[in-house]
């Protein structure tokens, strides 16, 4: 697979929905000999084409990667709930949080067809698994499709479907855990290098490695168990590429945070971030209700965001994002390849 996307380094750049992941940082990624994925995810279909041809017009390797409708409704008496448990905190900023859930598909349908209308090298998939109809429509019109996996049985679900790689995620990586079913979130403590064991075992399709890389040594590990690249997100938060706040940025390094906690307090989804005020307090009450508790915190998020209040911001991060360095992307991917 790498080859044939003309890839020689195989420390690839992770899409990081929400910001962080910019089109000069997947530009920079595949200067260098490695490629890097556009997060669609929460962007309208417009930016997300505009994007595409902002890369594409540099003539470098990229993918896309877009969220899969998987959604966890939330019942009303939970949304309520939780909307009255965060009331004082959006009073703070004047922030009005909405009443009534908001069930959306992140305009999956116009996406696809997006991508199906101007084919990119590789569409990456995470949170569902799309139809079997979808992943056939996008390779017949010549695109790599690639899914994120949690664990062997979704990978063997995933190659069943037709993908033609996988991203294998362990429980270290910041941000969202792709798991299929985020009310049954994955053993917490799983090394990559054993996952990636554990789904060559179930499938033959190539691998990318993800989460918790954020040395040499890890990627080393990871290639050694049965990886062909690995993918990093958390190590790029502070390249001067990333679109992450600078709020974000410095809280990655600052003695404040000295560690990070799985929760479903921002979003309704099991994700991984710095631990703050906002986990600690609202996290062993959030409902798995995704994405009704994204769009019910968003405002809010966002208000805190502006005021450099870092109690309620959603501080994505693994598990090694002490070693995240202020540095081009280029400098990064290639020091962390090291002597592979």
């Amino acid at each position: 697979m790498l080859t044939e996307l003309g890839i020689t380094l195989p420390v690839l750049a992770a899409p990081m929905a929400g910001g962080p992941t910019t089109p000069e940082l997947v530009i920079a990624a595949g200067r260098i000999g490695s490629m890097g994925f556009l997060a669609g995810g929460y962007k309208t279909p417009r930016a997300l084409a505009d994007q595409i041809a902002t890369v594409r017009a540099e003539g470098v390797p990229f993918g896309v990667n877009l969220f899969v409708p998987n959604p966890m409704p939330a019942s009303s008496e939970d949304y309520l709930a939780y909307r009255r448990a965060l009331e004082a905190e959006a009073d703070r900023y004047d922030v009005h949080l909405p009443e009534v859930p908001i069930e959306d598909d992140d305009r999956w349908a116009a996406k696809i067809d997006l991508l199906l209308a101007d084919p990119v090298p590789v569409v990456s998939f995470t949170f569902g698994l799309p139809d079997r109809e979808i992943i056939s429509a996008l390779r017949s019109a010549g695109s790599i499709v690639v899914h994120t996996v949690t664990s062997a049985h979704e990978a063997k679900c995933a190659a069943e479907a037709g993908t033609q790689a996988l991203v294998v995620q362990a429980p270290a990586a910041g941000g969202h855990y792709a798991t299929l079913t985020p009310d049954q979130p994955p053993r917490p403590d799983i090394p990559a290098p054993q996952l990636i064991g554990e789904v060559r075992d179930a499938t033959a399709l190539p691998l990318i490695a993800a989460g918790g890389i954020s040395e040499p040594p890890d990627v080393t590990a990871a290639l050694r168990a049965g990886a062909e690249a690995v993918a990093v997100g958390t190590a790029l938060l502070r390249t001067r590429e990333s679109g992450a706040s600078t709020v974000h940025k410095d809280a990655l390094v600052s003695p404040e945070f000295d560690t990070t906690v799985v929760t479903r307090a921002f979003t309704g989804r099991p994700a991984r971030a710095l631990r703050n005020h906002f986990a600690d307090r609202y996290g062993p009450i959030a409902p798995c209700a995704y994405p009704a508790l994204h769009h019910l915190t968003s405002a809010l998020r966002k208000a805190a965001t502006t005021a450099g209040d870092t109690r309620l911001i959603h501080l994505w991060a693994g598990t090694g994002h002490r070693h995240a360095e202020v540095e081009p992307a280029a400098d990064t991917l290639t020091r962390l390849a090291g002597h592979v």
